[in-house]
């Protein structure tokens, strides 16, 4: 269970509409559109919905799908991890451990060291820089 549990409208009230989509209705954001697929500063990404720090920039790499994609999370309780078996295939869903928001999906295609690729709705995350960047 989330630790944050808000209702519904609280959280339409509190998003906007296309993080609302991505947070809570499980939507995905169109590829290419995310300005964090640029973020090249160092800091952290962080929960849209309620602020938890999620990805470390340094772990953050280019995919090439058009999402912001990291190698781990920042801590491995930052998130959790779901079966997702909606457009007829299993893919292991990310959600904020804090909020339950959904993130995105991890897969095993990425670099090392992990190996995995952290494909991220850039919507569903805020960047936070660094006080020295």
């Amino acid at each position: 269970m989330p630790k944050i549990d808000k209702s519904d409208a609280q959280w339409q009230q509190e998003l906007t509409s296309e993080q609302y989509y991505v947070l809570r209705q499980e939507g995905t954001e169109r590829a290419f559109t995310s300005p964090l697929n640029n973020e090249k500063r160092n800091g952290k990404f962080t929960c849209a919905g309620c602020g938890k720090e999620l990805f470390d920039a340094g772990t953050k790499f280019d995919s090439g799908t058009g999402w912001p994609s990291f190698y781990a999370p920042l801590d491995p309780d930052s998130v959790t991890e779901h079966t997702d078996r909606k457009l007829f295939m299993k893919r292991t869903e990310i959600r904020c451990a804090d909020c339950g928001g959904h993130l995105g999906h991890v897969f095993p295609d990425g670099p090392a060291p992990t190996g995995q690729r952290y494909c991220m709705n850039g919507i569903a995350m805020n960047f936070k820089p660094n006080e020295d960047a």
